[in-house]
């Protein structure tokens, strides 16, 4: 089983899928707390790459990892609210 992504790599995914992204902009919009190298972790983890025009892009791990989370379900299956108690076991994890 995948290991759980936390809510601040989900929020780092999301935006990288809005839009191509340039390392330069990433820095910009990712370094309100160096202590957070969230863009960082997702490279080493494999959840994004860059491409040959050095542009950051989800990897199919990335794409994965968004597709877990319950917000994207929620998404796919509007008025299919998951459980609380579900989403709890699923945190906990």
């Amino acid at each position: 089983m995948p290991e759980p992504v936390s809510l601040i790599m989900l929020q780092f995914l999301a935006w990288v899928r809005e839009r191509p992204r340039r390392r330069a902009d990433v820095r910009e919009a990712w370094r309100s707390c160096p202590r957070i190298s969230v863009w960082e972790d997702a490279v080493m983890d494999e959840l994004v790459a860059f491409d040959r025009d050095g542009v950051i892009v989800l990897t199919p791990g990335g794409r994965a990892a968004l597709a877990r989370s319950p917000d994207e379900r929620a998404a796919r299956n509007p008025g299919k609210a998951p459980h609380v108690a579900s989403l709890m076991r699923a945190t906990a994890q």
